[in-house]
């Protein structure tokens, strides 16, 4: 199998040349890391033979969580826990997406933008949770960032996995929502998600602009 960090070394100086005015800092750092990953010029620990007194130096993995040599056992061994928190009821994925005009905006602001669409993806469900009849309290879910797609393209946005079930801290009751005949796979309308989770995330740009002007955008501007 070929290394990443072999591809590294082989087309990281014209990748560079064509694209470094595109990479932020922390895609210099990613990159820096996974250069070094599992090779001779990193770190090494030393492993020894339970049954005999053979011992040898294996190189450090980098530990970059965008390292699928490091991350590929540590995601496996996440999704192991996360199962074993599976409370009783039927599971649902939803997705929220930031909409293309902000994804410039997002870019260059990585930091504050990613936390306020994580955020607002989940206020959404929490109000929609507590308003719902069935449900009448606050959900619990697993939400993960993605920052672009398969191919790669920038285009972030959240998988949100949560049970049709919620609890309600006044009175302690859990309750669970079945969907209804002819509703399979139902859990909110997504129009509707849809409508306040924009809603959610255009004040929440707002009042990040409103509190740093200038607005962002603008030379020398910032949220």
């Amino acid at each position: 199998m070929i290394r990443l960090a072999t591809v590294i070394d082989t087309f990281e100086t014209d990748f560079l040349t064509q694209y470094r005015h595109k990479l932020s800092f922390d895609h210099l750092r990613a990159l820096a890391a996974m250069t070094h990953c599992r090779t001779q010029s990193s770190l090494k620990m030393q492993v020894k033979c339970t049954e005999c007194e053979h011992q040898t130096l294996v190189p450090h993995s980098c530990g970059h969580r965008h390292c699928p040599h490091c991350q590929n056992h540590e995601s496996q061994q996440w999704l192991e826990r996360q199962m074993k928190k599976q409370v009783p009821a039927e599971y649902f994925l939803m997705t929220f997406t930031l909409p293309a005009e902000f994804r410039a905006l997002a870019f260059v602001h990585q930091n504050i933008v990613y936390a306020l669409l994580m955020r607002c993806s989940w206020e959404t469900v929490r109000t929609f949770s507590q308003n719902d009849k069935q449900l009448q309290g606050t959900p619990g879910a697993i939400a993960v960032l993605h920052t672009n797609t398969r191919r790669l393209d920038y285009h972030p946005h959240v998988h949100l996995v949560m049970p049709a079930a919620a609890i309600n801290g006044e009175d302690r009751r859990w309750r669970t929502k079945r969907p209804g005949k002819g509703k399979k796979g139902y859990l909110f309308n997504h129009e509707a998600l849809a409508k306040v989770f924009r809603a959610k995330l255009l004040a929440g740009l707002v009042r990040r602009a409103d509190a740093a002007r200038p607005l962002p955008g603008e030379v020398g501007g910032g949220l």
